[in-house]
């Protein structure tokens, strides 16, 4: 096994107390294999994310119980020198949103040979710009020589976020973490970078953990499926038993709301409104008692507002957080 995480828990030390927004959370993939990570925006999914990188700043958050266990170390026991020779050397990370995450001071050769330069001292500045245009020719860049010396803003966000994942994929990681890659890109990019992602991932035979929102980016890339819902694991087992047999509420709530296209006269037509999930998800400072899907789910009954239901075994490889299933 690659990575495993073990009971992983996340605090953030606020004004106002300690907020748990990741509770007890556990999941493993293995060389060449896609987990995807799937909920709504504060479910905790980048927040593990981060923590998995050990990049969520230390004064503000800690992680009272758990482990990440990473080629058979504990990510979370390792010296700040340890991490950093793996934090963008056996770890990669392409970010949510490449406009921020570039140093706009900078170049994007400059960068990604920065990245190169941390973890390769032994090679010259001249063999750190070639591997670096090569990386952006490995992406898709055309004219990498001209981008190797173009700043951020000069570039369309599609070819920012391909600089990301050149950066992240400088010194040929064994796992690579993708949180939310296509957002804020149209629909022919996204479909291009996601492309470009799982071609890279075969050619390197890396392990890639992909954070979305979206089920159909899921349905399309991932082996393996994590859906969360504030903070916790609501349902986990392989793609395709997930879109067959979707167990939890909050799951087949987001399922419903897939946009679908029915064929009437020969000609494609949207025929059927979009199902929405009533409610909204809970403020993490006043979570209720119980499982925390209660108050949108179709199937509470008494028993969902007394106990929180723990992530269970429903099928062979199949788990799920709820009582009514």
């Amino acid at each position: 096994m690659l990575l495993e995480v073990k009971n992983l828990s996340i605090e953030f030390v606020t004004e106002g107390g300690i907020v748990r927004v990741v509770d007890k959370v556990s999941f493993q993939i293995d060389v060449g294999k896609t987990l995807g990570i799937v909920g709504e925006s504060g479910c905790g999914k980048s927040v593990t994310a981060l923590s998995l990188m050990r990049l969520l700043p230390k004064n503000k958050v800690r992680i009272p119980e758990g482990e990440i266990l990473f080629e058979g170390n504990d990510l979370l026991k390792l010296s700040e020198d340890a991490m950093r020779s793996i934090r963008g050397n056996r770890i990669g990370m392409i970010f949510q949103e490449p406009m921020t995450s570039l140093n706009p001071v900078y170049t994007a050769g400059f960068q990604i040979a920065e990245a190169i330069q941390i973890h390769r001292p032994d090679l010259s500045s001249s063999q750190v710009k070639d591997r670096a245009i090569s990386l952006l020719t490995k992406v898709g860049i055309s004219e990498p020589e001209r981008r190797f010396h173009s700043y951020p803003h000069e570039m369309s966000g599609g070819m920012r976020q391909r600089v990301m994942i050149a950066m992240a994929l400088s010194c040929e990681p064994k796992l690579l973490i993708a949180d939310e890659p296509t957002t804020a890109l149209d629909v022919t990019i996204q479909a291009q970078i996601l492309e470009l992602v799982q071609d890279l991932q075969k050619d390197l035979g890396m392990a890639v953990i992909l954070i979305t929102h979206d089920l159909g980016v899921v349905a399309g890339s991932a082996d393996d499926v994590m859906v969360m819902y504030a903070g916790k694991v609501a349902e986990r087992t392989d793609v395709q038993t997930l879109f067959r047999k979707p167990m939890h509420p909050y799951t087949t709530g987001l399922m419903a709301s897939l946009p679908r296209a029915r064929v009437e006269g020969g000609r494609g037509r949207r025929t059927e409104r979009l199902t929405g999930i009533p409610g909204s998800v809970p403020n993490f400072t006043m979570l209720p008692l119980g499982c925390r899907f209660q108050d949108r789910c179709r199937l509470v009954k008494p028993r969902c507002r007394e106990a929180e239901p723990l992530l269970e075994e429903k099928d062979p490889n199949h788990l799920v957080s709820c009582f009514e299933v």
